[in-house]
């Protein structure tokens, strides 16, 4: 194992100093396949679309078939830190960890490969494009991804505030539903000395930002938790002798759960609509960055407490979900599986931050954890 975490450090450290954004990890997704095929014993590596691949592993027997997803893509953030591994990219750099996934599922390869897997399947999937959504949703329609079929989906991610090496669980929503709205209002420019003669969206654009704020449920504890953040809005030109005729809002939404995501879609949907009718005002409405809440199923959560039992880790277990969005919960709408985190220190910097690293220190509890976690849920046929 100790040669294993050297190898998963040195090349977490090279991805973190050559990151790429979400959807252009060309470079990434072919360094990491270079590494595995130079380096692993596997029975099959499948080649997605816009650069995701899985790794598959057979064992001796036959036994359940489990996927374990890590993501690639980094961030559109200068990175301020100054050690030997900063990022070489201005104004891009890993700053969510992914870094440490892709070298935990790394370290996982080179451990099956040195340490066969005795019954069931192993896929890992290594996913681009997590932070804008986009990479779940290209490897689940990939006609490629259809002929594997995982009985479980497990992932992890590192949780800045936690002690190191702690598990955090959770049944149930372990990450909110999230979704964009843009809505965009048309009308009609005029003079503005003259602004009777035009349909200015102004009016319009505060009472439904107003109308959508009045819809939140803002109470972590409840159920229908709900909250909407107004994060973008454009009126007109800056052309002082013209009223403006056209107008965007964008506003992100977050709920606990998917069908509480999806009422709130439409509440958000109908208030522009009507509200756009009101003030004459032509209406169109458009999603981006849309992420499913990672539903924690029952019996991968113990499979997972179980590992951290066997493994000697710390366990915390979540009251509530956490408020951010991840891709994964695609992969927990279509089958049995389950997020967990693993602390990233109480003094680490949050994920997002100029000037967060991933720790080194929390390979080894990632790739001890995912190789007991297949264990837990493979039983033999």
């Amino acid at each position: 194992m100790k040669t294993i975490i050297s190898e998963a450090t040195e090349l977490r450290k090279y991805l973190h100093a050559h990151p790429e954004v979400s959807s252009q990890e060309q470079q990434t997704s072919a360094y990491l396949k270079n590494l595995i095929r130079q380096h692993c014993t596997y029975d099959e590596l499948i080649e997605f679309e816009n650069y995701g691949f899985a790794v598959v592993f057979n064992g001796e027997k036959k036994g359940q078939s489990i996927l374990v997803r890590a993501d690639f893509d980094a961030l559109p953030i200068q990175e301020i830190n100054d050690f030997d591994h900063r990022s070489t990219v201005s104004g891009v750099s890993h700053k969510c960890g992914h870094d440490g996934h892709a070298s935990i599922l790394y370290g996982l390869a080179r451990s099956f490969s040195e340490n066969p897997l005795i019954s069931g399947q192993a896929i890992l999937l290594f996913q681009p494009a997590e932070e804008n959504g986009e990479g779940a949703q290209g490897i689940v329609h990939d006609p490629k991804f259809e002929k594997l079929s995982p009985d479980y989906a497990v992932a992890l991610h590192n949780l800045p505030g936690y002690p190191l090496h702690e598990i955090v669980i959770r049944e149930g929503s372990f990450t909110a539903a999230a979704n964009s709205i843009i809505i965009m209002l048309s009308g009609k420019t005029s003079h503005a000395a003259e602004p009777e003669m035009g349909i200015n969206p102004a009016l319009a654009m505060a009472e439904i930002t107003q109308k959508i704020l009045e819809q939140t449920e803002p109470d972590l504890n409840q159920e229908d938790f709900r909250i909407a953040t107004p994060v973008c809005s454009q009126m007109g030109e800056k052309a002082y002798g013209v009223s403006a005729g056209f107008g965007e809002l964008h506003f992100t939404l977050r709920a606990w759960s998917n069908d509480v995501m999806q009422d709130f879609e439409k509440q958000c949907k109908s208030i522009a609509e009507e509200v756009a009718q009101k003030y004459g005002l032509g209406v169109s409405i458009d999603w981006t960055e849309s992420f499913f809440a990672n539903i924690n199923q029952p019996d991968v959560v113990k499979a997972i407490e179980k590992a951290a039992h066997s493994e000697g880790f710390s366990i915390s277990n979540r009251s509530t979900p956490f408020k951010w969005g991840e891709d994964f919960g695609l992969f927990t709408e279509r089958f049995p599986g389950a997020m967990f985190g693993i602390g990233s220190g109480e003094n680490c910097p949050a994920l997002h931050n100029p000037d967060y690293d991933f720790p080194d220190e929390i390979l080894e509890t990632g790739i001890r954890m995912f190789s007991q976690v297949i264990k837990n849920l493979t039983v033999h046929v």
